[in-house]
């Protein structure tokens, strides 16, 4: 017995790179449905969309030519006390000091620092995440 094995056929349609531009270029304009117009077309939304990501990625400057970090400009200033530099409204009281510390608390093996003003509600939400975190 001769066994004769035969190629499977080419069964996929081709297309135009004209029709594949015309499809990719209505699908790019603002409100288009992809679906929609891929199905009208009479090929699957997928196959679109690899068209779009195809020629996006060709519209998009490569990767390394990304441009180079760019270095600001900065400046250091004396630190400025916000409550000595306030000056008083003759209508209103004087302005509050706010008080600033440092709250060093360690808990196993953690150790959590609290700097600046610091109220109640704040040290009452650490010490929940802290004892929920074990």
């Amino acid at each position: 017995m001769d066994k004769r094995v035969s190629k499977p056929r080419d069964v996929r349609r081709r297309h135009t790179e004209e029709f594949k531009q015309a499809l990719v270029q209505r699908s790019l304009e603002p409100g288009a449905s992809v679906a929609a117009i891929a199905q009208e077309a009479g090929v699957n939304a997928n196959l679109l969309f690899n068209w779009r990501r195809l020629r996006l990625r060709a519209q998009t400057p490569a990767s390394d030519a990304k441009a180079a970090p760019v270095l600001l400009p900065v400046t250091v200033v004396a630190a400025v006390d916000p409550v000595a530099t306030a000056v008083p409204t003759p209508s209103g009281p004087p302005p509050r000091t706010v008080p600033s510390g440092i709250i060093e608390i360690d808990i196993n093996s953690a150790r959590v620092r609290l700097l600046g003003a610091i109220d109640e509600a704040g040290i009452r939400i650490v010490l929940r995440a802290l004892a929920s975190a074990q």
